[in-house]
């Protein structure tokens, strides 16, 4: 009997949560999998609220309200028809949320780019600026102004097409390989795209910039050439690249391809630990494409998977 996959959705009940929640609801419902939905709740005020009223206060008074919030996001059919599990925390959002992917073996979470704090138009919410710097598994990011679909087909109409920044190394291929298999998926294109940055240095007035430039242009085009040449048969592809600010690069390709997801990943350091790359940041600031966000640990599994099957196909 195969295992029952678990996607976790953590809520703050605002707008943000409950579109992060429909795209997690179909994610699950399209997948057969175990929906986790959580909500945590601040100590202070479970402490207040047992010294105001002199009752203990325990999970269990939140989770009714929980389950309301998912019903009326969701609607009865819905929500019915999951396979639904409710948890209610207290203590910090991020490592909770951190703490119960963990112990759940939890193979995706899903939330949104801002909750009840995140009202700043420039920077996504703290939450999950932590949850990205220390995640073990993927997380979809979606756009607080998203409300999210409400139908499978409303899911595949959205995604219209897969965006995937290359960046020329081998850290790429795992999440073209992931790009790839949902494009297939849910037939839709693939772009693939490479930004050139500028050349900042003092030297900058000595060198032929121009010719740095189509140099560095040639090169990314024989090696995007190489990639799409690696992606399965029945992807259709597409290759770009372009030149200046990675990010903002990326969150215009993104926009002006009407592209539905973003799939990046999330570097670590060895020296400063876990941490989020700095285009990957910016670019959760700048897009309102939803962002699927692989960590490192994930992209050396399906390396070393993708090694291993090489390995076994020579002769």
């Amino acid at each position: 009997m195969s295992r029952l996959v678990s996607i976790l959705c953590p809520v703050d009940f605002s707008e943000a949560s409950a579109g992060a929640l429909r795209y997690a609801a179909l994610v699950a419902a399209h997948r057969s999998s175990r929906l986790i939905v959580l909500t945590v709740e601040n100590p202070l005020l479970t402490e207040a609220l047992d010294l105001g009223t002199g009752t203990l206060w325990t999970p269990e008074e939140s989770r009714p309200e929980l389950e309301r919030f998912v019903v009326a996001t969701l609607g009865e059919p819905l929500s019915a028809s999951l396979a639904c599990e409710y948890e209610v925390a207290v203590g910090k959002p991020s490592a909770e949320i951190l703490r119960v992917a963990r112990e759940r073996a939890c193979e995706l979470i899903v939330m949104g780019s801002q909750g009840l704090t995140g009202a700043r138009k420039l920077f996504f919410g703290s939450t999950t600026e932590r949850v990205l710097r220390e995640t073990a598994v993927p997380v979809v990011v979606t756009p607080a102004t998203d409300p999210g679909p409400l139908r499978l087909e409303d899911a595949k109409r959205v995604l219209r097409r897969i965006v995937v920044p290359i960046d020329l190394s081998t850290a790429s291929a795992p999440h073209t390989q992931v790009s790839s298999a949902l494009a297939l998926r849910f037939d839709v294109p693939l772009v693939l795209v490479h930004v050139v940055e500028p050349v900042r240095t003092p030297l900058a007035s000595r060198l032929h910039l121009a010719g740095v430039k189509a140099d560095a242009r040639a090169q990314a085009e024989d090696r995007l050439k190489e990639v799409v040449s690696e992606c399965p048969a029945g992807v259709h592809v597409e290759a770009l690249v372009a030149y200046g600010d990675p990010a903002e690069e990326l969150a215009k390709v993104a926009h002006d391809r009407e592209a539905g997801l973003i799939v990046v990943g999330l570097h670590a350091s060895p020296l400063l630990g876990p941490r989020m790359g700095s285009v990957t940041y910016r670019l959760l600031c700048l897009t309102q494409t939803i962002v699927l966000a692989i960590p490192p640990s994930i992209a050396a599994r399906t390396d070393e998977s993708l090694a291993g099957r090489s390995l076994a196909a020579q002769p």
